[in-house]
């Protein structure tokens, strides 16, 4: 198996670099401590099996396995010294994690499991679990921690960049991607709109279309077309439209607001 390490504490990286290392059938092909490096090397030239630390400083693991290419996959075991991000998520999935510190005894049995599961899952598999889990792991983290800010990863003017959640304005889907309209600035996520609309769970996001997400927050305007649908104008000036078939459910939103336009 090809294996790589993401962990941006240099004590967890050699930890398991050396269990790695006593196992004939794993190869080490990348070892970091950036996530945005990372995230690169995978892409180019994806492991089979991928150790990944959940808390690092420059992007988190949960943004990190978000991006991942579906179709490239690698099987995914989430490190991590906090008990309470992993537990629950991690008992009733098909994914794996170690709790710092583990021992020998504890990385073979993770390992053993992560062996059968290459064979018996494909990535189409691997992905459906991890989107179960990513779910799980956000409310873990933003109840045990109501201050913090999930974090999304997108791409734009060929660079990476990690966006606050409440940052984003506006989500369009664009066939494999979605387009991240915060202010005046678009990015470009691989995601489905329903996989974006999960990442933001915690901002009130209004389904406007079959396309098109919008952050409450940050809308400034609200007006009406002669047909019916509702036009909103966000702070950084893109304008939105409803659909017809999520008329209904825009105007109860927004009457609940008791800003509904006549």
């Amino acid at each position: 198996m090809r294996v790589m390490i993401v962990d941006d504490e240099l004590a967890g990286r050699r930890m398991l670099r050396e269990y790695c290392a006593t196992q004939t059938d794993l190869e080490l092909v990348g070892e970091f401590a950036d996530g945005l490096v990372a995230l690169e090397q995978i892409r180019q030239q994806p492991p089979d099996l991928l150790f990944l630390d959940i808390q690092m400083d420059t992007l988190g693991g949960i943004a990190l396995a978000r991006a991942l290419d579906p179709v490239t996959m690698p099987l995914i075991v989430f490190v991590t010294a906090y008990d309470h991000y992993a537990l629950d998520a991690f008992e009733v999935s098909a994914m794996d994690y170690l709790l710092k510190p583990f021992d020998e005894e504890r990385f073979g049995k993770t390992l053993e499991r992560a062996r059968q599961r290459l064979q018996t899952h494909n990535s189409t598999d691997r992905y459906a679990a991890l989107s179960d889990v990513l779910a799980q792991l956000e409310q873990h983290i933003r109840t045990i921690q109501p201050g913090t800010r999930p974090r999304l990863l997108a791409e734009a003017g060929g660079h990476m960049h990690v966006l606050d959640a409440d940052r984003i304005e506006v989500v369009e889907a664009d066939r494999n991607y979605v387009l991240l309209r915060a202010g005046r600035d678009t990015f470009q996520a691989r995601s489905t709109l329903q996989q974006a609309e999960a990442a933001l769970q915690f901002q009130p996001m209004l389904r406007l279309s079959r396309s098109c997400l919008v952050n409450m927050n940050h809308v400034r305007e609200v007006s009406r077309t002669p047909r019916g649908d509702f036009i909103l104008v966000v702070a950084g000036g893109t304008t939105v439209t409803s659909s017809e078939g999520f008329r209904d459910k825009v105007r109860d939103y927004l009457s609940g607001l008791k800003i509904c336009p006549t």
